[in-house]
């Protein structure tokens, strides 16, 4: 079986967002690190990671995550997660994964894009 994994950027308001499917592991976290890289070097600051799609994530996925959260703080900008609490089988993954290793905290979750772009962008906190 071949998994496709797929990134695909956008905007919304003052926010760029990145939907993200199919699996999140060593093989494919070095793409989304580059796209998240790519629209930071553009000068966009506030970020949405769509990742309701995203039915795998392992250890290196995590990774792209946190250091993504540390170059946003960097630049004293926000980013902000999509990840379906319940309900959906895509996305409930990595909110697991990320709830299991007690990262979960670090992150701005939203249930959807509506939700994550409502609210003013702010710095992350510590």
């Amino acid at each position: 079986m071949v998994v496709t994994f797929k990134v695909t950027g956008g905007e919304r308001g003052d926010w760029a967002v990145l939907q993200v499917s199919g699996e999140l592991d060593l093989v494919t976290s070095p793409g989304l690190r580059q796209h998240i890289h790519d629209v930071v070097a553009e000068g966009r600051h506030s970020l949405v990671l769509d990742l309701s799609e995203v039915f795998f994530c392992d250890s290196s996925g995590v990774g792209v995550l946190i250091a993504a959260r540390r170059l946003i703080r960097s630049c004293q900008g926000s980013l902000r997660l999509i990840l379906p609490a319940q309900g959906a089988v895509e996305g409930s993954h990595v909110n697991r994964v990320l709830g299991a290793l007690g990262v979960r905290r670090l992150f701005d979750v939203h249930p959807d894009l509506a939700s994550a772009v409502k609210a003013e962008a702010g710095p992350l906190s510590a």
